[in-house]
């Protein structure tokens, strides 16, 4: 599109909130509502897992297995120029919390003390937490702090549906799960403070998770939220109830409210967004019919589609976006892999509202598409980009991480 004289003017008074970036004239390949624009500030080339912003603007990346990223933008044009890597080892999880950076590894959480002015902290790591089960799959270890100023930090489920040995395979039984889940599928509440603690040291705080890669707090009322990974392969394990597009469609992600002693229902039940009702997993029964026990465990806040792969949650503290984003959340979907023959699906930002007494109203929109470059998707490689973390900046812009090529998106609101 052409750009006149009236709305080029009012593109760079709009931008002048953000310093001097200039959008992208395509949004850098996003599709985004009317009023935003966005530009890629950096592309550090290896894939970038959760991020999280500094008050100076400074942005800290956790990334799979090359440490910790830190972008900076030293010359006032909106883009991060200074970039840096420090620290050993990878993960997924981040936050900044009084004056210290704390970020996970797959076994420990680790905190550095930030110092003003300096991008990389100059001194070494505290660990925190050490020995967390480090299992082969879903390994993820995210966290996040509570209002209490308590950690909460996840450990997945090494498993689909603890289906035993045949586990994701033709005819899985599943098994008494209550020792496993002593374990993993769950999160556990640790103090912020206290260096090299343990498991022993920590609080079970909840259980019944398969695998939880999205904890953040809302801040408006203190409480925490998580959305949990549904199984995969309904078709493999039990071709007899359940066709291919069965599996494709089935189970949901769930949101919920994160609360001392809840139960989600993993291994044995899973949500079915076709019909809103809580299943039985056909490894212990199900038919792709038969109900779990009323009442037993809590019914989903939000029933995403099968298979998005929820990642990284970011509840909106800032005041550039119009109204109707305000105290709401960002939710980047990381995209799915278990829908063959259909198409892959998710790839994509969403945002959640919440109402007036900070609970989410069970709808969600998509924000930011087109990740992935390309219409129909067989499979996650064929994406060009991959939605994995979401921060909002002190100036209200919100910022997307890619776990894909490393590309970091800034969203910006103009109103044109």
């Amino acid at each position: 599109m052409k750009k006149t004289p009236a709305l080029f003017a009012a593109l760079v008074l709009g931008t002048l909130a953000h310093g001097a970036l200039t959008p992208a004239a395509n949004n850098d390949g996003l599709i985004l509502p009317a009023g935003f624009h966005a530009v890629v500030v950096a592309e550090k080339g290896k894939p970038l897992r959760n991020i999280v912003v500094a008050a100076n603007g400074d942005i800290y990346a956790n990334t799979p297995k090359d440490g910790l990223v830190a972008f900076r933008d030293t010359d006032g044009d909106g883009k991060a120029d200074e970039i840096k890597s420090f620290g050993e080892g990878g993960g997924t999880g981040i936050a900044l919390h009084e004056g210290w950076l704390y970020a996970s590894t797959t076994k420990e959480v680790f905190r550095y003390k930030l110092t003003p002015g300096e991008l990389v902290p100059s001194g070494k790591p505290e660990r925190i937490i050490k020995d967390l089960p480090n299992q082969g799959q879903h390994s993820a270890k995210v966290f996040a702090f509570g209002a209490d100023g308590k950690l909460y930090v996840e450990t997945g489920s090494p498993s689909n549906a603890y289906g035993g040995k045949k586990d994701r395979a033709l005819g899985a039984t599943g098994e008494d799960p209550t020792e496993f889940l002593k374990t993993y599928g769950g999160y556990w509440r640790y103090d912020a403070n206290k260096p090299d603690q343990t498991r022993a040291d920590a609080d079970h705080f909840s259980t019944g998770h398969r695998h939880s890669t999205t904890i953040a707090l809302n801040p408006a009322t203190g409480k925490l939220f998580i959305a949990i990974h549904g199984r995969d392969q309904l078709n493999t394990v039990a071709p007899q109830f359940y066709t291919d597009d069965d599996n494709a469609e089935n189970p949901s992600e769930v949101f919920h409210e994160l609360t001392e002693g809840a139960n989600f229902g993993w291994p044995f039940t899973y949500w079915d967004p076709n019909t809103s009702q809580r299943k039985i997993n056909p490894e212990y029964g199900g038919d792709g019919k038969k109900l779990a026990e009323a009442g037993k465990y809590p019914d989903p806040l939000i029933a995403f589609p099968a298979h998005w792969a929820p990642m990284q949650l970011a509840f909106y503290t800032g005041t550039q976006f119009p109204a109707k984003y305000q105290h709401g959340a960002f939710l980047a979907f990381h995209g799915s892999w278990n829908r063959a023959p259909k198409p892959q699906k998710g790839y994509r930002v969403a945002f959640l509202p919440f109402d007036e007494k900070g609970l989410p109203t069970g709808k969600y929109e998509t924000f930011a598409d087109n990740f992935a470059g390309k219409p129909v998707l067989e499979s996650t490689g064929d994406a060009d980009h991959r939605p994995n973390g979401v921060a909002v900046g002190p100036d209200g812009s919100l910022y997307i991480s890619d776990s894909q090529t490393g590309r970091l998106w800034r969203i910006i609101y103009t109103g044109n």
